[in-house]
C-alpha cells in the first residue's frame, strides 16, 4: 500500500464523518430558536440567559445532549483540515509558511470548539452568576472558532482558484 493511501483514507473518513455529524446535529438542533449560533456568540450572562430561557427546559436538555456528539464533530473536522493541508496538494500554490498556517486552522477551530463546549456544558448545568469573564471567554472562543473555519474555507477556495489558473 502506498504511503498516501492511508492518509487519503483517513481524509475521506474524517470528511464523511464531519459531514454526517454536522447534518445529524443540524437536524437535531434545528428546533432550537434562537439557533445555537446565537448562544455561541453571547458575551454576557444576560444574553446567554435570554437564549437559554427562550429554549425552555426541553430545548436546554436537547442542547446539552448534543455536546458529546459535537466533540466527535470537532475531532473529525480538525483532523480533516490537518490532513487536507499536509497530505494533499490543495495548498501547493501557497508558500511553506502559509501551508503551515492552513494546516493549523481547523485544529485551532476544533480546540476552540472544545473549550466552548466545555464552558457551555458548565454554564448550562446550573445558573451561574457573577461570572462575566467566563461568558466573555465562551463567546471569544466561539468567535475564534467561526473565524478559523471561515478563513480555512476561504483559503481552500483561493488555493483551488490559483491551481485552476496553472
Amino acid at each position: 500500500m502506498a504511503p498516501e493511501q492511508p492518509a487519503q483514507r483517513a481524509l475521506w473518513i474524517c470528511a464523511l464523518s464531519a459531514v454526517a455529524l454536522l447534518a445529524g446535529l443540524g437536524m437535531y438542533l434545528r428546533p432550537l430558536q434562537p439557533s445555537i449560533v446565537a448562544l455561541q456568540l453571547c458575551f454576557t450572562p444576560s444574553a446567554f440567559g435570554a437564549v437559554v430561557h427562550a429554549w425552555g427546559d426541553a430545548g436546554l436538555a436537547r442542547y446539552r445532549a448534543h455536546l458529546p456528539w459535537d466533540y466527535l464533530l470537532l475531532l473529525s473536522y480538525g483532523l480533516f483540515g490537518w490532513l487536507l493541508a499536509t497530505r494533499t496538494t490543495v495548498f501547493a500554490p501557497y508558500p511553506h509558511w502559509a501551508r503551515r498556517v492552513a494546516a493549523w486552522l481547523l485544529p485551532l477551530a476544533g480546540t476552540s470548539d472544545a473549550i466552548e463546549n466545555t464552558l457551555h456544558a458548565w454554564l448550562t448545568q446550573a445558573p451561574r452568576f457573577g461570572l462575566e469573564p467566563v461568558y466573555v471567554a465562551s463567546g471569544a472562543v466561539a468567535l475564534l472558532k467561526w473565524l478559523a473555519l471561515m478563513v480555512f474555507a476561504a483559503a481552500v477556495a483561493h488555493a483551488l482558484w490559483l491551481q485552476k489558473d496553472r
